[in-house]
């Protein structure tokens, strides 16, 4: 096998560097991950709320970027240039963008009425007797608009858990359709911080990216309706709900606009205007709250937005040193020993590897979107190696991270509902039906691709 060598033009001096693959590169990387799973566990242990939160990512990966920076074999001075390109790298910067107008848009369309609205409109054409998949189809559709699933659950949990005392439904399965319909949305929606990630690593368009989804999350949200339908035992009469259907407009637009193929900047801009122009119409709702709240989703985004510009950096330096071609030569000679034809690796194979990767370090660091950052370089240049296209390699790391996070009893999800609905955040995860339906369905696809 030929050794996997990418060569880098040092714009300082226009030298030519060529890494060769190293592990020395990656320890930073793994410092980053002891750090921030240990710190997690720690006060896991201690018995703190929201453990593996504790220690902000933002502080975890400063130490291994000082690492990155003395391992480096270039000059100090040089190393630090290589790290500033890094952040400053096309792809991260449009990311954080997106990341700022993504979260004005969830924060001015909440703070004007529109989640409420929403679920209202929801409630009001639910039978009583299909209360867990009609919860799976509201919280799925406001995920899907808002980009968030954390923010879905945080609005749309506390109502769900308000039916469940009024039924005899299991507060599992309720806490069970939740997550799903949260995740569904996280995973498919076109302005969720994993789909920028995902797209913006392996270069494609949000559009084809979401279309490529569907063939996953199609099957799996019908499967999973499937199951509610039937799992869903207990009916209650639910009063008409008050809701305004203007307030629902600002969704309604983000999701056709986004489907439709316009600029996620022009549809966000819009979605943002819109959401202030409705809360403007309908309420007493005031252009000094309107600025207030674009700000305070700018500011929702601060931890991912920072964290993505120091990612970026240290994925720039562990690239430069040959770690993440040490990455993909051994993948490559993991695929040398699956495959039978060591010259046409299957890409099935591929696709897998891509999907465990991804998987693995959501496992270590429970942040879907920090995962897609982290593998993204690496699944992009083994994607391109072998035939598999961005739409499909940016699928497959936001599914089996969305798969991932779902399930891990530690992740912000679990933890949240679990809070909510008075259960163990390992129940929360075990009741993440949609996430082990979609993972069963996208390695079922992935084998019968030819």
């Amino acid at each position: 096998m030929s050794t996997i060598q990418r060569v880098i033009v040092n714009q300082s001096d226009n030298t030519i560097i060529t890494s060769k693959p190293s592990f020395v590169p990656l320890i930073p990387l793994l410092v980053f991950i002891s750090l921030f799973v240990g710190a997690g566990l720690y006060f896991q242990n201690q018995g703190v709320d929201f453990a593996f939160y504790q220690l902000p990512g933002v502080v975890a990966i400063l130490p291994a970027i000082v690492l990155a920076l003395l391992l480096s074999k270039q000059k100090l001075n040089q190393a630090i240039e290589t790290f500033i390109q890094g952040i400053g790298h096309n792809n991260i910067i449009t990311m954080c963008l997106i990341y700022l107008l993504a979260g004005a848009f969830a924060s001015v369309a909440k703070a004007t009425g529109g989640v409420d609205a929403t679920v209202g409109l929801g409630l009001s054409f639910i039978p009583p007797e299909f209360l867990l998949p009609g919860f799976f189809i509201i919280t799925a559709f406001i995920a899907t608009a808002m980009g968030t699933s954390m923010g879905t659950i945080a609005a749309v949990a506390p109502i769900a858990f308000g039916v469940v005392g009024q039924t005899d439904i299991s507060p599992l399965l309720m806490a069970g359709a939740v997550m799903s319909g949260a995740l569904f949305g996280d995973n498919l929606s076109i302005i969720s911080d994993t789909t920028i990630a995902a797209t913006r690593t392996q270069g494609c368009e949000m559009k084809d990216k979401f279309r490529e989804n569907l063939i996953f999350a199609v099957p799996a949200a019908l499967i999973t309706l499937t199951f509610f339908i039937f799992a869903g035992s207990g009916s209650v009469e639910i009063k008409p709900q008050a809701y305004d259907l203007v307030k629902v407009i600002p969704y309604l637009t983000i999701l056709v606009l986004a489907v439709s193929g316009l600029n996620v900047f022009v549809v966000l801009t819009i979605g943002i205007l819109l959401a202030g122009i409705t809360g403007f119409t309908t309420s007493d709702y005031h252009l000094f709250q309107y600025t207030k709240d674009i700000y305070s989703g700018f500011s929702s985004m601060q931890d991912i937005f920072l964290l993505s510009l120091l990612v970026g950096g240290l994925a720039s330096l562990m690239q430069q040193q040959g770690g993440l071609q040490f990455i993909c030569q051994k993948v490559e000679s993991l695929l040398n020993v699956l495959s039978k034809n060591a010259k046409e690796k299957s890409p099935k194979l591929v696709e897998v590897c891509i999907a465990f990767m991804v998987a693995l370090t959501n496992t270590c660091i429970a942040n879907n979107t920090v995962s897609i950052v982290v593998t993204g370089d690496i699944a992009k240049e083994l994607a391109y190696k072998h035939g598999i296209t961005p739409k499909r390699s940016a699928s497959l790391l936001d599914i089996f991270s969305c798969v991932i996070q779902g399930i891990v009893p530690f992740g912000a999800q679990a933890l949240l509902i679990a809070s909510t609905f008075k259960i163990t955040p390992i129940e929360a995860g075990l009741q993440a039906v949609y996430c082990m339906v979609l993972a069963l369905v996208s390695l079922v696809i992935i084998a019968i691709r030819k």
